[in-house]
């Protein structure tokens, strides 16, 4: 969440507006310190200085605060004109989402909408409603009151909803995501998870491996059921019999992937690989496998699921799906700019692909291709 406090961080700075220059011009100083950063840095951004590295993400932050400041320098103007807005929007988009400062897959697909809006001259405006039926209602209200052209509305659990019936009542373009509802009146985009589950699966197979395990989350949740059905899809696809015993269920957490890998190592026939159906579940499973002086992936091969930051961190780095979110945020964006939205209608559910990140954590069986 690292991410998320540098941009409170920053909001915090510019509403301290600098005292400006002299006779009232903003000056490189100026934008500095509100930016956060040293005045060569801005130098650097404003001049479009070549041969001098600096993140996108410095670069767009100078930018953003020099026009906020209000910095009308010809060279800076010329460089960095302001970009159309979006004919179809009024250049303020809402976005609410039910959980924000616990999960970092809301942080990606804000950031993914977040890039898709200004690319197009939009700005975002992201409220946190934890789904409460007395405060979301009021935080969308406060969200229109400022005049956003269309709203975005996230789950972070990848569900079907009964959708509230203010959001049938807006006369606003709205886009779910992450989520859909069963009269299809909203456009939707989700994880095409089941495919997801069965390319991971299909990963281990291609390997050689036929005694694959898999380490599942709560069964309650959609994405759980979904990648469970994609493994099992994957095996009847390579005509390998399906075991019950190769199944265990976990909770997403870290002590859970160890506890249920401490599980499989206890049956008689071992499996050759185990498909942790996330990241963090992986870890866990790591430490089991280690503790059990296995290695990985020369005696247990191993996928995980989410391509967390942690994924590539390992040792050996994991080879893991990548959650579509930043994409889901991107798409949601191209929506709202495609004509024909803003009527309702029925609209079918948009499933984004989880690419597959192959890392080092899956080998060939001994002796199998």
């Amino acid at each position: 969440m690292s991410e998320t406090t540098d941009r409170a961080s920053d909001t915090a700075r510019r509403r301290k507006a600098p005292a400006k220059g002299a006779k009232g011009r903003v000056t490189m100083i100026d934008i500095a310190r509100a930016a956060g950063c040293s005045q060569a840095t801005v130098s650097f951004v404003l001049n479009n200085s070549p041969g001098i590295k600096l993140s996108q993400q410095t670069r767009e932050r100078v930018i953003e605060t020099a026009r906020t400041l209000g910095y009308t320098a010809p060279a800076f103007e010329a460089l960095h004109p302001p970009l159309p807005a979006f004919e179809g929007l009024d250049g303020v988009i809402g976005f609410a989402v039910d959980q924000l400062a616990t999960s970092p897959e809301a942080v990606v697909a804000i950031e993914g909408a977040r890039q898709a809006s200004w690319n197009a001259g939009n700005v975002l405006l992201v409220a946190q409603t934890l789904g409460d039926s007395v405060m979301e209602p009021r935080a969308i209200a406060a969200l229109t009151k400022r005049g956003i052209s269309a709203l975005i509305y996230m789950t972070i659990f990848t569900r079907e909803i009964t959708a509230p019936d203010y959001l049938y009542g807006l006369d606003i373009p709205v886009i779910l995501l992450n989520c859909y509802t069963a009269d299809y009146a909203f456009p939707a985009v989700v994880p095409s998870e089941i495919a997801g589950g069965q390319n991971s699966t299909r990963h281990l197979i291609s390997h050689g491996h036929r005694r694959i395990a898999t380490i599942t989350g709560e069964p309650w949740m959609q994405a759980a059921q979904d990648r469970l059905k994609g493994y099992r899809r994957a095996l009847a696809t390579a005509d390998i019999p399906f075991d019950p015993e190769l199944v265990v269920e976990g909770d997403w957490s870290a002590s859970a992937g160890y506890a249920a890998t401490v599980k499989l190592l206890a049956l008689k026939d071992k499996p050759t690989a185990i498909f942790c159906q996330n990241d963090r579940t992986a870890i866990g499973c790591y430490e089991a496998l280690k503790e059990a002086g296995l290695h990985i992936p020369g005696d247990i091969s191993v996928v995980g699921y989410d391509d967390e930051e942690i994924a590539r961190h390992l040792f050996p780095p994991l080879t893991t799906s990548i959650l579509p979110h930043m994409a889901m945020g991107q798409w949601a964006i191209e929506q709202l700019e495609a004509p024909g939205v803003a009527g309702r209608g029925r609209y079918p559910i948009t499933k984004l692909e989880c690419p597959l990140v192959e890392r080092e954590s899956v080998r060939g069986v001994v002796g199998m291709a």
